[in-house]
């Protein structure tokens, strides 16, 4: 190796160890994350699609075939175009179910073990002539700058040297949904690198050969066939054929795919890459016509295919190395990402599925096992591409050869679009296709050269034996392989049908409304998902995917609601096809995670599926469908926002709804709740619901219960569902539907009002009590006088008697204005039997202490032992509002009337007065909060708003009527006691 060559590794190397720094430091965040995640960096980095086939190639190319060289990158431009038809739904199929490679692509889709093999060998196959091509390219450079043949040492040493630097970018360390973000930046580095030194070429052409646009201009004025031999191509060449090719190679391509799809960072890129990306191409073409003519005005002593490196050379030998080294970035990207993309394949669909069937993945040290595993196949498919580098004798420019690859990855075109667009197309049809193209393929292009490296004799011909000699090979190749291919596809799928795996993944691929699964897991809680998956990839995997799992999804380890163990069983799926592909992944969870396809599943599970994909469903939705939707998405918001608490049951107890109002209510999320058993909820919900449901009344009011130390007060109402139909034939139907109805702040709103009731009544009864209360103090102080002028030890004995009456009687008037103070200050679940003569009798005693109650007359005709079951207290203000307001409305001499009689199992009692009536108008409103017909001023209005709500709290109801002789009538039903009689309950509220 002479000094110069010496040189010229040490240089390629050098850059090379500049692009690891570059991937190294964006790794170590060295490098700020706003540049790392800028579109215009994925942009870059789908640059790896200029290799050295653009680099040098184009020049030779362009000679070769004119302006045809162009609809090499046109054909991209235009699958960038058709981005939102084709490469965002492929993109968020590789996102969404962490898809590594095209090999892992169609076999999610065509479920089959075969489907991803022969993907993956074709693959492999036809890419070599592309990596041959690279090697071919860098050694070929050398030799224009050397002068001399390169040794065959340089090819393997730089076959050697990309080894390690591919195990580096991409072979460091393998975790599920990997994102190697270094080499993202590395890779637009690259692509920058290398358009500045072509643009530089280019800018050398112009002005330094050829002289500036003006004297160019003379130049093609003088030189007019430098024209025509650009035009010519395009009107005889096949310009749709190659547009074809470039349209499959854009997004296709190992290296493509790798870019676009597994390593995108962010789908929004997508965006800005759809015409940043053809930008570059186009900036990257510009100079291409400027370097062939100048090429061919300096008479340069290279195949055109050089001229890049011929013109350099001509400027200087440092101007040379550099556009050397854009020459080695184009191929070294380029061997790099295909590599690692091919190895994933090779891994995914060739090694484990043969392991694992064997039962011999390795149970210890998975991950290392994998990592060790993807190193070698990069060495070893590298190795493959110098092997037939060494083997072929290429006489053939550096764009044909890669137009060989072109047409084999254009063999995947007829999948893709049943994959898209066909849910009828079966792996069947996909196999059988794939096969016919793969057999023309090689009859038409591989065989021809073999036969030109001498492998093979010259007797065969395919163009010869199909009378097309003529034809343009790319043209005759891509036409026949393509027929063949899309005729036997679609005949293959149409004489087979899909299995319902291959429908499910045709639904998912066109994100329509997929069915629900059915059936509910055999497994019961996270430890056991562990123990499973511990069978087959080893404790230490198993625990670190699971984890993995809950962490993706925000769920704990003791999580075992089915719903989400059946989420958990789709992600950890969805995480082992981004570390073994998606057949591997779906082998091992149905095997180990096994589903009971003969139960049924639950219908919240049905219900949340559904409403999944149609929130994340790409189908637009027209009319009648359309208007449902928007009709089930308002019903549902609804739903979630309704004040009230709403608790959806299936028959079994599984909470299917849990709305906002009942988590605060129960201070539960709805999150935690849904998907659920009741059981699981905790108490005090899970018995107060439980017997709610067990019970036969169909409402419960005012029911206390007690949530974290605090009391609430709620009413219950609930519903049975009578489904007419199922969501799927799986899910159980029908259920119960719970309203909660939250009436504590109410509660509190009424207590108070009931209070201020009480205080306007003690106000009002405060005179009369001073003047109750004076006249026995009289008579205690006089009798008190007398006892010091009584000997007589009888008649003291007898004043003692008279004083201790008076006393009590000041006791009796005091105790009741203090007990009727006091009411409602005890709990309302405080209830007992109530006698109501001696409720009534009370009532009428604190009334008439008012100056008012003086010239009237109460009259208490209520039956002794008539009971009713009730708070004492709050009856006693219930009666003492209504004898107030029949005092208010009599006149003096007036009597007022409370009767009773048993009508059978309530209790009617009436209040009547003697007074003017009420006015009809003015009935329906009686009861409503501070409605008054006094005079401002002179009533609050809450005394008979006070009365419904005790009465309705009670079980009973409260209406009023105007009797035919005057006067209003008053008439309370009450839920008659039918237990034994009791103490007198005014002797336990106490004083």
């Amino acid at each position: 190796m002479n000094a110069e060559l010496a040189i010229l590794y040490v240089v390629g190397v050098a850059y090379l160890a500049l692009l690891f720094f570059i991937a190294h430091a964006t790794e170590k965040g060295w490098v700020p994350e706003v540049i790392v995640r800028h579109p215009l960096v994925y942009a870059l980095s789908l640059g790896v699609y200029a290799t050295s086939w653009s680099y040098y190639g184009s020049v030779g190319f362009a000679q070769e075939q004119g302006f045809n060289f162009l609809s090499i990158y046109l054909g991209v431009t235009l699958a960038f175009a058709l981005g939102p038809l084709i490469l965002a739904p492929v993109l968020r199929l590789v996102r969404d179910y962490q898809l590594t490679s095209l090999a892992d692509l169609f076999a999610f889709r065509y479920r089959h073990q075969f489907t991803g093999l022969l993907v993956t060998v074709f693959m492999l196959v036809g890419i070599l002539p592309y990596i041959a091509l690279q090697i071919k390219a860098v050694t070929e450079s050398v030799a224009v700058l050397t002068r001399e043949a390169p040794p065959h040492l340089l090819a393997l040493g730089f076959c050697a040297t990309l080894s390690l630097f591919a195990i580096l970018f991409g072979a460091r360390h393998i975790t599920p949904r990997e994102k190697h973000e270094g080499l993202v930046v590395a890779i637009a580095f690259e692509s920058a690198v290398k358009l500045v030194a072509l643009l530089m070429v280019g800018i050398f052409a112009l002005f330094g050969i050829m002289g500036g646009p003006q004297a160019l201009g003379e130049w093609v004025v003088q030189h007019p066939e430098a024209i025509e031999t650009l035009y010519a191509p395009v009107r005889e060449g096949p310009w749709m054929t190659l547009m074809l090719l470039a349209f499959a190679a854009g997004f296709l391509l190992p290296r493509q795919f790798h870019m676009i799809f597994v390593e995108n960072m962010d789908p929004r890129a997508l965006r800005l890459a759809a015409w940043a990306f053809p930008l570059f191409l186009l900036l990257l073409n510009l100079p291409i016509p400027l370097i062939l003519w100048a090429g061919q005005a300096a008479q340069v002593g290279t195949a055109p295919d050089y001229y890049v490196l011929g013109l350099s050379v001509e400027h200087g030998y440092g101007w040379a190395l550099f556009t050397f080294i854009g020459g080695v970035s184009a191929a070294s990207a380029m061997m790099i990402v295909t590599t690692l993309a091919l190895a994933a394949m090779c891994l995914n669909h060739l090694i484990l599925p043969a392991r694992y069937q064997n039962q011999a993945l390795p149970r210890r040290n998975l991950y290392t096992w994998l990592l060790w595993g993807r190193r070698i196949l990069i060495v070893l498919i590298i190795a493959m591409g110098y092997v037939f580098y060494r083997l072929m004798e290429f006489h053939q420019g550096l764009v044909q050869i890669g137009l060989i690859s072109f047409v084999a990855v254009a063999q995947f075109l007829p999948g893709l679009a049943g994959l898209l667009f066909w849910p009828r197309a079966t792996n069947t049809g996909f196999i059988a296709g794939l096969a016919g193209g793969i057999t023309v393929w090689v009859l038409a292009l591989i065989v021809p050269l073999l036969q030109q490296s001498g492998f093979m004799g010259e007797g065969f011909s395919l163009q010869d034996w199909f009378n097309a000699a003529d034809q343009d090979r790319w043209a005759f190749a891509t036409f026949w392989s393509l027929a063949v291919n899309s005729v036997l596809f679609v005949v293959g799928s149409l004489l087979t049908r899909p299995s319902p795996e291959e429908t499910e993944a045709a639904l998912a691929c066109r994100r329509e409304q997929v069915e629900a699964p059915r059936g509910q897991l055999e497994v019961r809680s996270v430890h056991h998902f562990e123990e499973q998956l511990a069978q087959t990839v080893g404790p230490q995997t198993a625990a670190l995917e699971v984890s993995r799992a809950l962490s993706d999804l925000g769920l704990k380890p003791t999580e075992t609601r089915p719903g989400e163990l059946r989420r958990l069983r789709e992600r950890l799926e969805r995480n082992l096809s981004g570390l073994m592909g998606p057949l591997l992944s779906r082998m091992i969870v149905d095997d180990r995670l096994r589903v009971d396809p003969h139960t049924q599943m639950a219908i919240a599970d049905s219900l949340r599926f559904v409403e999944e994909q149609l929130e994340h469903s790409n189908i637009r939705l027209q009319g009648l469908a359309a208007e449902l939707d928007t009709l089930r998405r308002y019903h549902r918001q609804v739903l979630h926002e309704l004040p009230l608490g709403v608790c959806s049951l299936t028959p079994d107890r599984e909470i299917i709804i849990w709305n906002t109002a009942m988590a605060l209510i129960s201070g539960i999320p709805s999150q935690q709740a849904a998907g659920r058993r009741l059981k699981q909820l905790g108490e005090p919900w899970h018995g107060i619901l439980r017997a709610f449901l067990h019970g036969e009344d169909r409402h419960l009011y005012k029911l206390h219960i007690n949530i974290h130390g605090a009391s609430r007060w709620i009413n219950l109402h609930k519903s049975a569902i009578e489904a007419p139909g199922t969501l799927n034939p799986g899910a159980l139907a029908g259920g119960t539907v719970i309203l909660v109805e939250d009436l504590t702040e109410l509660h509190s709103l009424e207590s108070e009002v009931a209070h201020n009731n009480r205080l306007a009544s003690i106000g009002r009864l405060a005179a009369g009590v001073a003047h109750e209360i004076g006249n026995p103090l009289t008579g205690i102080a006089s009798l008190a006088q007398n006892l010091n002028y009584e000997q007589d030890e009888a008649e003291r004995e007898f004043t003692a008697r008279q004083i201790l009456e008076q006393t009590r009687r000041i006791n009796d008037i005091v105790q009741s204005l203090v007990t009727f103070s006091h009411t409602g200050e005890l709990p309302d679940t405080a209830r007992t039997t109530v006698d109501l003569h001696a409720c009534v009798e009370e009532a009428i005693q604190l009334v008439q202490l008012s100056d008012s109650a003086r010239d009237r007359t109460c009259e208490n005709r209520l039956a002794e032992g008539m009971r009713v079951w009730g708070n004492y207290q709050r009856l006693l203000q219930v009666f003492v509002n209504l004898l107030n307001n029949a005092i208010q409305a009599s006149l003096p001499g007036d009597r007022v009337l409370v009767r009773g009689e048993l009508r059978g199992d309530f209790v009617e009692v009436q209040v009547e007065d003697e007074g003017g009536g009420i006015p009809e108008s003015l009935l329906d409103r009686l009861f409503e909060p501070f409605f008054t017909t006094k005079p401002p001023g002179e009533g609050t209005g809450l005394g008979l708003s006070v009365v419904y709500s005790i009465i309705q709290d009670h079980g009973g109801a409260v209406y009023v009527e105007n009797l035919p002789q005057g006067g209003a009538r008053f008439t309370l039903r009450l839920p008659m006691d039918d237990t034994e009689p009791q103490e007198e309950p005014r002797e336990e509220t106490g004083t």
